[in-house]
């Protein structure tokens, strides 16, 4: 079974990843990723870049992921 751990070992193999927090019951998990790779992206290809990293895993692996993405400067002005 999938645990959170290994979905955050995936992204972050594939990402540079300021912060990341994945949380889940080995199906469904919800992701908060801050990457300074999403710079200049529009939110859809922020998470598009995340699934990218992820490939068939999504497919056959993770069953559901939801995901919260941010820029570091966007993520440091959320967390004042």
């Amino acid at each position: 079974m999938v645990t959170p751990d290994m979905v955050k070992d995936y992204i972050t193999a594939g990402l540079q990843c300021d912060h990341i927090e994945v949380e889940g019951d080995g199906q469904h998990f919800y992701a908060t990723i801050v990457s300074p790779e999403f710079r200049g992206l529009m939110l859809v290809k922020q998470q598009q870049k995340v699934y990218a990293v992820l490939g068939d895993r999504m497919k056959a692996e993770i069953h559901a992921l939801s995901m919260k993405t941010y820029t570091p400067e966007k993520w440091a002005e959320m967390r004042g």
